[in-house]
């Protein structure tokens, strides 16, 4: 069963469903991909968190002269 349902399934069971938050929440990250997802796209995946944009690559791609990057080739 999914995490959801089981909640919903607890919803009538206060203390039953906190201890099953308390046990199988996962936990809250401070580094790694998915502290922070794509602002535009909502990926998590290849996120640029250079110079705090996050964006993944392919939006930052799209939005790079926006942003006032130049290409120099």
């Amino acid at each position: 069963m999914s995490y959801e349902r089981v909640k919903k399934q607890l919803a009538n069971k206060p203390a039953k469903l906190a201890r099953y938050i308390k046990h199988n929440s996962s936990k809250k990250r401070k580094f790694g991909d998915i502290t922070a997802p794509c602002r535009r796209c909502g990926k998590k995946g290849s996120v640029m968190h250079k110079y705090g944009l996050n964006y993944c690559r392919q939006c930052f791609r799209e939005e790079a002269t926006n942003l006032g990057f130049k290409k120099f080739n």
